[in-house]
């Protein structure tokens, strides 16, 4: 059997079978033990290549080499520590956790070895997800729909950057040298304008509504631009009747089964929100309700300081809306819509009412003006025509 050592930087050997090792001796910089790594290679000038390349990451104080470990496995490990110990919202984590779960532990990629992940694996995993498919909406129009896709874009990506920020955690623990993931563009997300409702229709599915207990809480978002989750975590002591303001400083969602308020996701979140008259009067009505309310439940009622409660004043399930906006637009004869529609009808009257895209900006919570660009791009297209055809006017065309 051969046997040489390597510029006194290793020794090379030629096993039985063949194959040629090479063998280096390090000290681990993080516990200062020394340590042995092998290589191998077909010839003897193949082992010593990557010998290189191992002393070539101990010089850049990366891991002699990667990991075994599956990215199931990893993954896993990284969503009860790392995920779990992070400073992300309670239902970003839930959210980044579920993405894990069902889209990367139990996908293909999962089964993959760390040190054998290369960016075509993240590239194939991206296709894999676009290529899934699900049945199509049965209609009396359309008995025997086309598949189509299920996954949307956005979910794609919000996969993508869980992966990412998993193999980014598998890099800092010293079992991947480089992210694989990050040679991979991020998936693009086709714009899709959100869906609006006129006034009409607005006042149509508010006035379905106005027998639920939730009614003043959807007047509320149609009136406001709030989200759900904001509406709901919604204290007294953030709203100013007397002013005309509130103050948005929460938002409630269920998270791992409970019912959780936790700050919003940003500063642009944390905002002031006016209120017009009718809303205020609305509010002293519902707060005069809620007293009266107090009163019948006893020692039943659980002070929470939420303006929009149940019976007993424990917050309100978001799913809870979601069945009074869905009832009352079959009843008001409109398809497809949910709480956040009214989100998105709002901003889309001011913008087509001339309010300057940065005020509705300010008023939705957005981190940016691009965001509402985005989602509500018919709406600015809508007032650039007015202005143009304004100006026109103006100068007698």
């Amino acid at each position: 059997m051969a046997k040489r050592r390597a510029n006194s930087q290793g020794n090379v050997y030629q096993r039985p079978n063949g194959r040629w090792e090479a063998r280096l001796r390090y000290r681990d910089h993080d516990t200062g033990e020394q340590k042995r790594v092998s290589v191998y290679g077909a010839t003897q000038k193949a082992a010593l290549a990557e010998l290189d390349k191992v002393r070539e990451r101990l010089k850049e104080g990366q891991p002699p080499r990667d990991a075994t470990t599956s990215v199931a496995a990893w993954m896993t490990h990284w969503r009860a520590t790392t995920l779990a110990a992070s400073d992300r919202k309670p239902a970003t984590r839930e959210l980044y956790a579920n993405l894990s779960r069902k889209h990367i532990e139990a996908a293909p990629i999962g089964a993959a070895r760390l040190d054998r992940l290369r960016p075509s694996d993240i590239e194939k995993f991206i296709l894999d997800m676009r290529a899934q498919m699900k049945p199509g909406k049965r209609t009396d129009d359309n008995p025997k729909p086309a598949p189509v896709r299920a996954l949307s874009d956005s979910t794609i990506r919000s996969a993508y950057t869980v992966l990412r920020a998993g193999l980014d955690g598998a890099v800092r623990d010293g079992l991947l040298a480089k992210n694989p993931t990050a040679a991979v563009k991020r998936p693009g997300v086709e714009r899709v304008e959100a869906r609006h409702l006129d006034r009409d229709a607005v006042v149509g599915l508010l006035d379905a509504a106005k027998e639920s207990r939730y009614h003043a809480a959807l007047v509320l978002i149609a009136s406001t631009g709030l989200r759900r989750g904001e509406a709901l975590a919604l204290t007294w002591d953030k709203v100013d009747l007397a002013g005309g303001a509130l103050r948005v400083a929460g938002t409630l969602a269920r998270v791992e089964g409970a019912l959780t308020i936790s700050e919003p996701k940003t500063a642009r979140s944390r905002r002031l929100v006016p209120l017009s008259k009718p809303v205020v009067a609305l509010l002293r009505e519902h707060r005069t309700r809620q007293k009266k309310e107090r009163i019948r439940a006893g020692d039943q009622w659980r002070e929470s300081g939420l303006v929009f409660t149940t019976e007993f004043g424990t917050p309100v399930d978001p799913r809870n809306l979601l069945r009074v906006i869905e009832s009352a637009a079959k009843t008001a004869g409109t398809e497809g819509v949910v709480v956040h529609t009214l989100r998105h009808s709002a901003a889309a009257a001011w913008l087509e009412g001339g309010v300057h895209i940065k005020a509705v900006a300010d008023l939705l919570g957005h981190s940016s003006i691009s965001i509402t660009g985005d989602i509500y791009g018919h709406a600015e297209d809508a007032t650039a025509r007015a202005a143009v055809d304004g100006l026109a006017n103006t100068l007698g065309l």
